[in-house]
């Protein structure tokens, strides 16, 4: 892998400006700027609230839904923004990788780091908006950075494979696209994962092993309201080595992303 060059001081300080301009241009050139971070999340959960909570009342027997959703919406734009970026982003760098010679997995880890950015702002709104509601904050809350790592790190692990797939097949990121909205429906961000286990306990197990849903039940676990269903809950004892299959998962993604990035890496200059 080449992950340890990241510790070469060079490197380092290419990452940081390659993120620092990635963040900047991302947002230049709109008038509201920075508070698109903000925003883009708030919009879309505004829109999934008023649908699902309001007309089609969804999450009423769920404390402090409003927060619940939220958690949902954050990170699963998260997951999105951190992969669509990644994606492209080697095929967006073509005249940066073309002219200097450099570990390449920088440009997709500056990529990705943007969302990073973006979600860590929009925590704080998460925290503001548990408060007001109502919530106690408590102990499992400093859990949360080792839940945004995971997701993180599965999401990179993807950026890695497609985004060198897609250095010579284009097709990868409109591929991407339908995958995303299809994961939308397969996770359980705007309905409660109750709601299908009442309908088929296995379908339930089934979908709390995509390590994405895990994420996010943990995540409103720790942060919203201790009754969320989570994988390590859910799955009973008698399937005890289930529990983990979500982070064997996520390790096996970054393990194969970041072996194939590095396998066509040497070719890209010539490909793009």
């Amino acid at each position: 892998m080449a992950i340890p060059n990241f510790f070469y001081k060079g490197n380092r300080v290419l990452l940081r400006e390659l993120t620092k301009t990635d963040f900047k241009l991302r947002y230049q050139g709109s008038a509201l700027g920075y508070l698109w971070a903000l925003l883009r999340p708030l919009m879309m959960f505004a829109i999934l609230y008023i649908v699902f909570a309001k007309l089609l009342k969804f999450g009423g027997d769920i404390p402090h839904y409003p927060v619940y959703l939220l958690v949902g919406t954050t990170f699963w734009s998260f997951f999105t923004e951190c992969t669509s970026q990644g994606i492209q982003a080697i095929v967006n760098r073509g005249d940066l990788i073309r002219k200097v010679c450099f570990p390449k997995y920088i440009v997709v880890v500056s990529s990705t780091l943007t969302a990073v950015i973006n979600v860590l702002i929009n925590l704080i709104v998460i925290a503001v908006f548990a408060l007001i509601d109502g919530i106690t904050p408590t102990w499992t809350w400093f859990l949360v950075p080792v839940l945004l790592f995971e997701l993180y790190c599965f999401s990179l692990g993807i950026a890695f494979l497609l985004g060198a797939i897609n250095v010579k097949y284009r097709d990868i990121t409109s591929i991407w696209d339908v995958c995303i909205q299809a994961l939308f429906y397969a996770v359980p961000i705007i309905y409660p994962i109750a709601m299908v286990a009442t309908s088929s306990v296995a379908a339930a197990k089934v979908i709390l092993l995509n390590p994405i849903a895990q994420v996010i039940q943990d995540l409103r676990y720790c942060i919203v309201t201790k009754e969320t269903i989570t994988t390590w809950s859910f799955v009973g004892e008698e399937h005890f080595i289930w529990k983990f299959v979500p982070i064997i998962l996520v390790i096996f993604m970054l393990s194969l992303g970041s072996w194939y990035f590095r396998k066509k890496s040497k070719k890209f200059a010539e490909e793009i």
